[in-house]
């Protein structure tokens, strides 16, 4: 988003206190912390909140009152309208202080406060932030990220930059070593994206340059977020992959900070975040020895170790000052992060000599801090852990400036590999593997690392740097409470938990179970590292005790049947900590890594395969906005934006260069092909959050080129075999490509539904409302019933548990209880019972003590999740009062489950 973009659809909004004097506004809302991390210090937040349709215009302004009651100032802009004009959702940003407790957003009908000044301040060179204690300095050309940091007057941080270890080509055989070869950051746009009273946002965009120039590569994109009156800052960076995976190999790629260093050696600090809360921690050069080191008979040592100031070496009498010239004196630090369950911290005095064993643990928070007793830098990266191989590293820190090293890829680890996993194909029908020559490509696909960087005066206590650390690992967020988000009227078919029949408690109770078990599976089969954290896997191999990494599509599941979804209307109904951040976390690598923004492929995804890029299919189905929008409306996140974004506008173009469905079907007249779904429908998705995001209506004209093409067809969404329609992008008309009924059980699981559950109610088109109502109601239905509206039969696929939402619409559109009863058979059909009871595995047979549910699935999983919360939402009220699932036991305690509300 570019600065002329942000003027023209970023209403900055600032007030100190409004008060409702219009009764028709919304009602106080109410906001709590997503998690319960104690903070030590102001930090800024930004987060997304909904309105209903009608309820909330532009022009209005908002105050926000903290749990003492005291309004704090919010700057405020629109992320989503709704048709009409009104405001669907607000991104809100402020500094909230350290009270835990309830907040409140107040909505005002009078005209916002005049915008204070901004403490962000641009010249054609440089880009100056001043947000009270904390001055940084960003240069628009050169190397550095971040030209300086300065801290009460101290400069704790300069030359911010990222470097890359280059290595061309794997490790040889007997362990000869391929040329390397250093690359740091080119600057080639700075932008300031934000300016406001409470958050200013700095896009950095460039590459990666070799040391002599004659190569880039790996183009990055960087935001840096500054809130008035924090010392901290959020750094979003994202880099894409654009190089030769059989040659170039990442050994090494991180961001390094100079860091001066003014004080006398032993009032020079380093620390480390290690287990939990714990902190390790050493000055350079430790006052301690045979003898201790008196000044003034007290023992200096307890004080230096707390990084409080030790007198200059001069104030020792001459016996204590002779011998503190015999104290080693510690150059270099590291902490090597190697897998997800285990670190070491080494240290050394010089390059000349051994690295030194410190400590060892198993999850390092992910924390680094080098500084003096007049001030230092700390870096936090979150997922550091779960984003194995990293690592954390000081050097020089007993030379005038140090360098403090946060490697997102340790060096320390072997190069980074992104060949396929296979140098031949493997055969759809064995293996599940839709291999195609050319296609099992990395070249494109992004990964994106969010680190916080806090500014200190002084050295930090380890309660405060443990603190911090907390902070990088979950950055704090405000959130709604379930019961207002669904009552706004967003994110289409779902309501919170009811356990008020027997019925209902059993749902509930296995919709919990599913969703801890998962959480307990990506623990417990170690879904980590840096290209895999968020993914969780397909298929499972109940014979192995495994999941089948080594097979084909049944590996990792890059969204396959509306995996995200799931998690993020289990947090939208529960507002569970932990769901949010397993969704976080999914929707973080599913939309980068599974997704291209680069080449040939721009604009699709992959589908499920062994390597996440591995798979021949590349289609709109895995890139769709339908999946990220979630994270984006509450967060306002604007990485998940811009992709959201790029898909909007290049999907379909995609699709002509790479038609969907060129395995199956011969080309036709028109320039590729799309089924209803998952093809179109993600389409429509993509424009549709691009619709209400900018009111922009040319988005809804995509929309309707389709839906107007459909309505000329006889049979209207069925109007093609196997749902395969021609496709113009240049026109977003779908065309009919002969006279047979066809139906794919595709558009209904790859998230067509959920799209189409909140778009009928904006788009309010008669001939839509009436094709999807003729689609929910002949899908899967007897040929008799087909030919009566038809004049003609046809395969519109077979009704199962996974389609039951169908007839549920069905029953809530027209109030037919027979179609309610319907949905409800089929979804409690004979093997849908208890799906997620686990049972315990230790032995000789497995590698280790496993909870296992042999028969999981997590396409079964996802569907039947999906089902169940969308049918709970349109005919609850017609769950039947018996059912042998639930009548007869004591459903209370069977649907008690870790962590559930």
């Amino acid at each position: 988003m570019n600065k002329n973009h942000c003027k023209l659809f970023i209403l900055l909004l600032f007030s100190f206190g409004s008060t409702i004097v219009n009764g028709q506004l919304p009602p106080p809302v109410e906001l709590s912390w997503l998690d319960t991390t104690a903070l030590s210090q102001p930090i800024g937040t930004t987060w997304g909140v909904p309105w209903k349709r009608g309820a909330v215009k532009v022009t209005n302004s908002y105050s926000l009152i903290n749990p003492e009651g005291k309004a704090i100032g919010v700057q405020t802009w629109p992320l989503a309208y709704w048709p009409d004009g009104s405001v669907k959702w607000t991104a809100l940003a402020a500094v909230p202080g350290l009270q835990q407790g309830k907040y409140k957003l107040q909505v005002s009908s009078t005209p916002p406060n005049k915008i204070p000044g901004s403490f962000a301040q641009e010249n054609g060179s440089f880009i100056r932030i001043n947000t009270g204690n904390l001055q940084c300095v960003i240069a628009k050309r050169g190397k550095y990220l971040i030209d300086s940091l300065v801290m009460s007057g101290v400069a704790v941080g300069t030359n911010g930059r990222l470097e890359c270890i280059l290595q061309k080509g794997p490790e040889g055989e007997d362990f000869e070593s391929p040329r390397k070869e250093k690359y740091t950051s080119n600057i080639q746009s700075v932008s300031l994206e934000q300016s406001g009273p409470v958050r200013s946002v700095v896009r950095v965009q460039g590459n990666l340059q070799s040391t002599g120039g004659q190569h880039s590569w790996l183009p990055f994109s960087i935001r840096l977020y500054f809130y008035n009156g924090s010392n901290a800052v959020r750094m979003v960076n994202t880099i894409t992959y654009d190089g030769d995976d059989q040659r170039d190999f990442i050994k090494g790629l991180g961001l390094v900070f100079n860091v001066p260093m003014r004080e006398q050696l032993h009032n020079r600090h380093v620390r480390f975040a290690g287990d939990g809360p714990g902190i390790w921690a050493e000055p350079v050069k430790l006052l301690v020895g045979r003898a201790q080191f008196m000044l003034n008979g007290t023992n200096v040592f307890p004080g230096q170790q707390a990084g409080k100031p030790v007198a200059n070496e001069d104030q020792f009498d001459a016996r204590t000052q002779a011998l503190l010239k015999h104290l080693p004196i510690w150059n270099d630090y590291k902490l090597v992060q190697s897998n997800a369950d285990g670190y070491n911290i080494q240290k050394r005095t010089n390059p000349q000599s051994t690295w030194l064993d410190a400590i060892a643990g198993k999850r390092s928070a992910g924390l680094v801090f080098v500084g003096d007793t007049r001030g230092g830098l700390a870096v936090g990266l979150k997922d550091f852990w779960q984003s194995y191989p990293a690592a954390l590293e000081v050097r020089n820190a007993a030379r005038d400036i140090a360098e403090l090293r946060v490697w997102l890829w340790s060096p320390y680890a072997e190069a980074m590999d992104m060949r396929h996993y296979d140098t031949i194909g493997h055969d759809l029908t064995a293996t599940y593997e839709d291999w195609q020559p050319g296609y099992s490509t990395p070249y494109g696909i992004a990964r994106t690392s969010e680190l916080m960087l806090f500014a200190h005066d002084h050295v930090p206590a380890n309660a405060e740097l443990s603190s911090n650390a907390a902070v990088a690992s979950r950055p704090p967020v405000l959130v709604n409470t379930p019961q207002y988000l669904h009552s706004a009227g967003v994110f289409g078919e779902w309501t919170v938990p009811d356990r008020s029949t027997a019925g209902k408690r059993w749902l509930e109770g296995q919709l919990d179970k599913a969703i801890d078990f998962y959480k307990t599976e990506i623990d417990q089969r170690n879904w980590y590292g840096f290209w895999n954290y968020g993914d969780v896997m397909h298929a499972y191999d109940p014979v192995r005790h495994t999941w089948r990494y080594d097979i084909g599509g049944f590996a990792w599941d890059n969204t396959e049947l509306s995996t995200d979804m799931w998690l993020w209307y289990s947090f939208l109904r529960t507002g569970r900590s932990d769901v949010f951040r397993m969704a976080e976390a999914m929707t973080r690598h599913t939309s980068e890594v599974d997704v291209y923004h680069l080449g040939k492929f721009a604009g699709l995804g992959s589908r499920h395969n062994v390597r996440h890029w591995g798979d021949g299919s590349k289609e709109v189905r895995e890139s769709q906005a339908a999946y990220r929008r979630f994270y984006y409306y509450l967060t306002a996140d604007e990485r998940t934006g811009d992709m959201m974004r790029e898909v909007a506008a290049t999907a379909d173009i995609a699709m002509a260069k790479t038609d969907p469905l060129r395995m199956i079907l011969s080309p036709t007249k028109y320039p590729t092909h799309a089924r209803m779904g998952p093809d179109w429908l993600a389409l429509v998705g993509n424009w549709m959050t691009e619709w209400e995001r900018t009111g922009d209506k040319r988005w809804r004209d995509k929309i309707m080129a389709g839906v107007n093409s459909f309505a000329k067809m006889p049979y209207g969404l069925f109007s093609g075999q196997q749902a395969a329609f021609g496709y113009d992008p240049a026109t977003n008309k779908m065309h009919q490509l002969n006279d047979t009924l066809g139906a794919v059980h595709l558009s209904i699981l790859m998230g067509g539904p959920e799209i189409v559950n909140e778009l009928e109610g904006l788009l309010q088109d008669k001939n839509f409302s009436r094709m999807w109502l003729q689609f929910c109601r002949l899908y899967g239905a007897p040929q008799p019933e087909i030919i009566k509206v038809f004049g003609k039969g046809g395969n519109l696929s077979n009704l199962a548990p996974d389609y039951a939402r169908m007839p549920a619409f069905v029953a809530k559109a027209t109030g037919d209880t027979g179609y309610a009863s319907k949905a409800w058979n089929l979804f409690l059909a004979p093997g849908s019972g208890t799906k997620f009871d686990w049972k315990q595995l230790s032995g000789p047979d497995v590698l280790k003590p496993l909870k296992e549910v042999p028969s999981i699935s997590t396409n079964s999983t996802a569907q039947w999740s999906l089902n169940a919360i969308q049918l709970l939402s349109m005919i609850g009220d017609k769950l039947p009062a018996q059912h042998p699932l639930w009548s007869g036991r004591d459903s209370t305690n069977a649907s008690a489950s870790n962590g559930s509300q």
